[in-house]
């Protein structure tokens, strides 16, 4: 079942940066330092939204790296 919190995901072990991009909005942000295990918990987690708010949000260093498009104001 999709989502409705998150659009996708990237991880890169190498830096241990989490990508993540969210609904509606479809921004995306950079969480740093994630372990390879959260990641995985965040794969497999039946529910996105509700992981990444445990166990990602407000525990990592993030910053805004793309602004969706759709989200702009012209």
């Amino acid at each position: 079942m999709p989502s409705t919190v998150i659009q996708n995901m990237h991880y890169d072990a190498g830096t241990r940066i989490l990508s993540v991009w969210f609904v509606p909005s479809g921004n995306r942000y950079d969480y740093e330092g994630v372990p390879p295990r959260t990641f995985a918990g965040f794969r497999r987690a039946s529910s996105k939204g509700r992981f990444f708010n445990e166990f990602i949000r407000d525990r990592y260093r993030y910053r805004l790296i793309e602004e969706s498009r759709s989200a702009s104001v012209d």
